[in-house]
């Protein structure tokens, strides 16, 4: 029963917990990064450059071997140079948010150590008094 209660601690902990949070919307934040490079980006993109679907760029290193009905008998090799384009410019975007948020919360904190630290309060008249009793004992001795 120990070990159960020790799991529960950890993963009930601050940092597990917003760690899972953290995963969760990055996630997320991946697939809206991912639509926005291949449904809002890479069209444009491609219209500019011709007309070209990056999906498509690929490089046959060997095709398919059919045999006399049509149907693959030997599966070919491709590398699909294009797909891989697409996920570095999602990777080079999601790069740069992270750095952005990251720089920010830098600012933020540095912002945050350059405040004065507080003054120490006025010490309480019973301080100030037993101040002066400490000093009049000092010069008794």
């Amino acid at each position: 029963m120990g070990i159960v209660k020790e799991f529960k601690a950890f993963a009930m902990r601050g940092n597990v917990v917003d760690m899972a949070v953290g995963i969760i919307i990055g996630g997320a934040f991946g697939k809206i990064v991912s639509s926005f490079v291949n449904d809002v980006l890479m069209p444009p993109l491609g219209l500019l450059l011709g007309g070209v679907d990056f999906k498509e760029f690929k490089v046959v290193l060997r095709e398919d071997v059919l045999n006399q009905a049509g149907e693959v008998v030997t599966k070919g090799a491709t590398l699909y140079y294009g797909n891989f384009i697409q996920t570095t410019i999602d990777f080079i975007i999601i790069a740069f948010a992270i750095f952005m948020m990251i720089k920010a919360m830098n600012t933020l904190k540095r912002k945050e150590e350059e405040k004065p630290a507080p003054a120490p309060p006025a010490p309480t008249k019973e301080e100030e008094l037993l101040a002066e009793i400490r000093d009049i004992l000092k010069k008794q001795s």
